[in-house]
């Protein structure tokens, strides 16, 4: 699905709900009502567009008095489903919602450079990008074209960011990675050098107050697509592949691998050199000692240290008896 759209900050666009078919591969509706907004069943109007992922939803909105509303086709043929002209069919109602949400409300930014920002020298800043209030940008840094860098958000010399990339309030890009050399005579730590830099590609999201390091002698990379919650910490060297889910409160320590696919539940503790597997899940609290390699696609892990979700709750239950 495309969810490309333009417009200024708050530039809210309308459509008619064939159009939002259009946009959605979705079968479309009887009724053509000229849409501006997404809405919760509750006080919907007839200007506004609502979603259902299963029965009990879709009779709910049936009696509202939206002008529009995404099914899943898994409902199509029930019973009084087909029947109200407004019902557009999609195959995923919830994410042909988000899409819509989207191209709906425009673009959503404004681009430039706010006067509060501080930038350095020899740094690229794409088009259509906003830097807001407080932001430092260091010397040498590339920001692809399309961001929203948000209020007092630090991107240390030399980051790269791709398009469409979002930053949250305060996050920390390119940092020092946490490395030390030890003296074994005098207990001193002394710390290693910490010159790589941070690649993040194109459309990654990245939430408040997260801090990602920059490598060590490589680098640090998020893939195209990752969603990264507030609170998160990556350490230096990681590779955080496409597509990846992190929540809030996870660490990640150095030199680990998270691959395509992967979704790491909140509060997640990942030791270093490990590496989850292409579509692994994490539950929350997970944890995964240093140098492990968790895999199997669309496997559920969890607990620490972490294991299949079978072995984690047959554990339990054996706690349980003594």
């Amino acid at each position: 699905m495309e969810d490309s759209s333009g417009g200024g900050r708050g530039d809210l666009l309308m459509a008619k709900a064939r159009k939002i078919a259009e946009w959605l591969g979705a079968s479309e509706a009887g009724a053509d009502a000229e849409i501006a907004r997404v809405s919760g069943l509750e006080g919907a109007t007839a200007d506004a567009l609502v979603f259902a992922v299963d029965q009990a939803a879709l009779d709910a909105a049936v009696a509202t008095k939206a002008g529009a509303i995404l099914a899943s086709a898994k409902l199509k043929g029930t019973d009084g489903a087909a029947a109200d002209a407004r019902i557009l069919w999609v195959k995923d109602a919830r994410l042909g919602f988000a899409v819509a949400a989207r191209r709906l409300a425009g673009r959503a930014l404004e681009a430039g450079v706010h006067p509060t920002a501080v930038v350095g020298r020899d740094v690229v800043i794409g088009p259509g990008t906003a830097i807001g209030p407080g932001v430092v940008v260091g010397d040498g840094a590339r920001i692809g074209a399309g961001c929203d860098i948000q209020a007092r958000v630090t991107i240390y010399p030399g980051v790269v960011l791709g398009d469409e990339v979002v930053v949250q309030a305060g996050a920390v890009l390119g940092s020092t990675g946490f490395g030390y050399a030890r003296d074994g005579e005098t207990g001193e730590y002394v710390l290693f050098p910490q010159q790589g830099r941070l690649v993040v590609e194109d459309r990654v999201e990245i939430g408040a107050n997260t801090t990602i390091d920059r490598g060590a002698l490589g680098e640090t990379r998020i893939g195209r697509g990752t969603k990264i919650d507030n609170l998160v910490h990556i350490g230096h060297n990681c590779v955080i592949g496409r597509n990846v889910v992190i929540a809030a409160q996870t660490g990640i320590s150095g030199s680990s691998v998270v691959e395509d696919g992967a979704v790491l539940g909140g509060q997640v503790g990942i030791g270093e050199h490990a590496t989850v597997g292409e579509g692994v899940i994490l539950g929350g609290g997970a944890g995964v000692l240093s140098g492990k390699k968790m895999r199997g696609k669309g496997e559920v892990f969890w607990g620490r240290p972490a294991r299949p979700l079978k072995e984690y709750l047959r554990d339990l239950a054996r706690l349980k008896q003594r």
